[in-house]
């Protein structure tokens, strides 16, 4: 029992941590496409 309860945090944990990565991806690439677009209009 113990070694399963442990497996489903540490599966919870790393998809917790995939998408935080996921979001700080998506916030990266907003924010490059911002700048490209501010540079494409100037």
């Amino acid at each position: 029992m113990p070694t399963e309860t442990t497996n489903t945090v540490t599966e919870y944990r790393e998809q917790t941590v995939e998408g935080e990565r996921g979001a700080l991806v998506a916030v990266l690439v907003m924010v490059i496409l911002g700048v490209a677009g501010i540079f494409a209009v100037s």
